[in-house]
């Protein structure tokens, strides 16, 4: 079985890639990377990924579409925004449409790390199921 934590990094800007593939890759995460929405969402339907994260000014398809159809088809993916540009209006919608942390550029490796191990606690707890009634009256 393979228990590796899954991170994809988009970014239009391939330092930014290399960058959080340095801070985030390891013996138990795998980091891969896309340049664009599209190709995101490819990667996506070819893989499972536990985090996603991604900028929201991308040539082509934006982050907030990216942001809409993750959460529709994967609802499970826990998605990050680091957006250069941040505002507050795209911050409230990223988060009324999922997004679990938005995070303004520039964002140095223990933010990454810290928000990528927040994401991964929360999805692990969306994910424990419910003890059964008995169960509970157990604890």
């Amino acid at each position: 079985m393979n228990d590796k934590v899954r991170i994809l990094v988009v970014d239009d800007e391939d330092v930014v890639r290399r960058c959080y593939v340095r801070t985030l890759a390891s013996e138990r995460c795998v980091v891969e990377t896309a340049s664009n929405g599209f190709e995101a969402l490819q990667r996506m339907q070819d893989q499972r990924f536990d985090v996603v994260l991604l900028d929201l000014r991308m040539p082509g398809m934006g982050g907030m579409n990216v942001l809409k159809a993750i959460k529709a088809r994967w609802p499970d993916c826990e998605v990050i925004i680091i957006t250069g540009h941040p505002m507050l209006e795209t911050a409230k919608e990223s988060v009324t449409l999922g997004a679990h942390d938005y995070l303004a550029k520039p964002v140095g490796p223990d933010e990454v790390i810290s928000a990528t191990n927040k994401a991964l606690l929360n999805k692990r707890w969306a994910l424990r199921r419910e003890p059964s009634p008995a169960q509970a009256l157990m604890h």
